[in-house]
């Protein structure tokens, strides 16, 4: 009796740190679901990409929601200029707002499972916005990689393995 109670508390010792028990927003390469780096991060919060329209040359502002599912949700789009790449108007109940010289497109409800996006190599400086910090992707993700952004559990495993985007 006390060996098997031994080697049961063994393989939950052992197993633990593999057990996905912690959300985060995670960035995993490709769709491989290899975590390159990770943000702690609960439900009902928002986050947002800033980069570099690599036509315009102008910041372009996305802000996403994480919601009580856990599903990533697109909340607003902010940008400066129409041309290629870029919405002229709003769709369904979204509204189409003009201010102080730029475009938003708010009351978005626009949900994915995951986010897929390139790191721009020359003039997109990628950036995460959270928490009224400025994070670049470049400073934790090599430029040019594609990555995939989704909210999930990780584990104890892939916190000591990952990269914490505050760092």
């Amino acid at each position: 009796m006390k060996k098997a109670i031994i080697l049961f508390l063994m393989i939950v010792i052992i197993g633990l740190p593999f057990i996905p028990l912690q959300y985060a927003l995670v960035f995993e390469y490709e769709n491989t679901g290899k975590l390159l780096a990770y943000m702690k991060m609960d439900q009902g919060r928002d986050f947002q990409i800033k980069y570099t329209h690599s036509i315009h040359l102008s910041d372009v502002l996305e802000t996403y929601e994480i919601d009580r599912k856990g599903i990533v949700t697109q909340k607003q789009l902010e940008y400066e200029d129409f041309a290629i790449g870029m919405p002229s108007d709003a769709q369904g109940n979204e509204k189409f707002i003009e201010k102080d010289g730029r475009y938003i497109i708010a009351d978005m409800n626009r949900t994915f499972e995951y986010v897929d996006l390139r790191i721009g190599q020359i003039v997109a400086n990628h950036t995460l916005l959270y928490k009224k910090k400025e994070i670049p992707f470049s400073s934790f993700i090599k430029e040019g990689t594609w990555i995939r952004i989704d909210y999930r559990r990780i584990s104890l495993w892939e916190v000591l393995k990952g990269v914490s985007v505050f760092e």
